[in-house]
């Protein structure tokens, strides 16, 4: 990195403004399929984005060649582009970021590189050989992702932000089938990416836990189907991340409001003048942007452009109160955000993206959620998902559930769905659980943006109690 920053001091141009963003990102994929091993799959890529601010414009440009004559070109074309957008350019009338130095490295108490890949395959293979439950048992999947990042932050006016973490990803399915209908169970759906290294596996995926998930993909061809009725639902943290995901998350997304999406990811049903006095839920509702979670995939110190991340509240006692946007949607909009401008790879540009967005634990234990439940449904895991452009009327599939009974867990049912409208679903939270019940969880593909970006995006939720939703099965 030395070298690159001993390069950009040659090579920036005298402009207004200019920056540099090293990214370099290593993945490996192991992966055993009915005891067999997959191809391990590694893909390694880096390289910089130059941006220029000169004249009232703004303009781009990203090489994977880091030498001086590389990085030189780069700024030439980014230069050119600040000179066509003269006077036309929105971030160009965005403050220019104030001058920090700092870093983030983020847990790892089992490094991959320190793990012979020959150890880890046999662990894979131990998980999948354990789903060999029942001959009903058709397809088993045991698989192992892990992605090793780091990035460097450079510009004209002296800042220098690196920041490195590693991400590991343990996965595992099983599929059983009888007499035509096959039912899935996953380990929390993909739901377990950490940052950390292969401590996160043993953590998540020790020896018996994939035997647990090949049972209950057995047991579930047994069960009937959820039943169609409006009733309390209880949702636990694998699928409350996409609840939040989706209808908080993407609402919430002040560039989306703007209306830059609307070509490709959609609205939003959130407009500006919420902010501060919009009921989104119950006052049981608090949502934070909380890049500080240890171990949560989202977590770091400062975001793409190089703005400070702290923890912010962006729903407080079911009120609306800031939104998911950086420096430029900010300036645009005139509503508070937070620091979320990321950007997924070298050659793409920051944009407003989620990044660790969580549910604050209430007071209820799980015990009392349910007990609270006269007649009603619990649903675990999200298999399918449905919502509007302007994220708004959804509908969401569990892989599993069960009855609820007087205050009482009942008899495991299937495909479990329920149905909603964001803008009122969230003020029938009846009930919050305490931190007993919350899980730090996250997804490893949130897909957004013209070229497509796809990042990790964190959330951590208790188990939440909803009254009044429509739930039926069989989707």
């Amino acid at each position: 990195m030395e070298g690159l920053e001993a390069s950009f001091r040659r090579t920036c141009p005298a402009v207004e403004h200019a920056s540099l963003r090293w990214h370099r990102e290593s993945r490996n994929v192991a992966h055993v399929r009915n005891d067999v091993l997959e191809p391990w799959m590694r893909g390694d890529e880096a390289g910089v984005l130059v941006t220029v601010r000169d004249g009232g414009g703004a303009g781009y440009a990203a090489t994977s060649d880091l030498s001086d004559a590389g990085l030189a070109e780069a700024f030439r074309r980014a230069q050119g582009w600040a000179a066509r957008t003269r006077g036309r350019s929105i971030q160009a009338e965005v403050p220019l970021p104030t001058p920090v130095e700092g870093s983030y490295e983020g847990p790892a108490e089992q490094p991959f590189t320190r793990v012979a890949p020959a150890e880890l395959i046999d662990r894979l293979r131990q998980s999948c050989a354990e789903m060999t439950v029942d001959p009903s048992i058709v397809d088993r999947h045991a698989s192992l992702e892990h992605v090793d990042v780091e990035t460097l932050l450079l510009d004209s006016a002296g800042m220098r932000v690196h920041q490195r973490y590693e991400v590991t990803i343990p996965f595992a399915v099983a599929v059983a089938h009888v007499a035509g209908d096959s039912q899935v169970r996953t380990l929390g759906g993909r739901g377990h990416a950490r940052q950390g290294g292969l401590e996160v596996l043993e953590r998540i995926l020790p020896p018996g836990r994939a035997r647990r998930v090949a049972d209950e993909a057995r047991e579930l061809l047994a069960a009937p189907m959820c039943p169609e009725q409006t009733c309390d639902v209880v949702l636990a943290p694998d699928q409350m991340i996409l609840q939040i995901h989706e209808s908080i998350g993407h609402p919430l997304e002040l560039d989306r409001i703007l209306g830059d999406e609307r070509n490709y990811a959609g609205t939003s049903f959130v407009t500006l003048d919420m902010f501060g006095t919009y009921r989104y839920g119950s006052e049981l509702l608090d949502v934070t942007f909380d890049p500080d979670v240890h171990g949560q995939v989202a977590s770091y110190a400062f975001d793409d452009d190089g703005t400070p991340a702290k923890r912010q509240w962006l729903i407080r006692k079911g009120i609306l109160e800031r939104g998911l946007g950086g420096a430029a949607s900010q300036a645009r909009s005139g509503v508070p955000g937070v620091a979320n401008a990321r950007a997924c790879a070298w050659n793409r540009p920051p944009i407003d993206r989620m990044a660790n967005l969580n549910l604050e634990p209430g007071t209820s234990s799980f015990d009392e959620l349910v007990g609270a439940v006269e007649d009603g449904v619990y649903m675990e895991t999200n298999c399918s998902w449905s919502i509007d452009d302007a994220r708004n009327k959804f509908q969401f599939g569990c892989e599993m559930g069960r009855r609820i009974r007087d205050g009482k867990l009942a008899e495991l049912v299937r495909k479990p769905n329920y149905r909603g409208i964001s803008a009122t679903f969230w003020r029938n939270l009846a009930g919050v659980g305490d931190a007993s019940t919350r899980e730090v969880l996250g997804t490893p593909n949130c897909g957004k943006g013209e070229p497509n970006q796809m990042v990790r995006v964190g959330h951590a939720s208790p188990a939440c109690h909803f009254r009044d939703i429509a739930v039926f099965g069989g989707a």
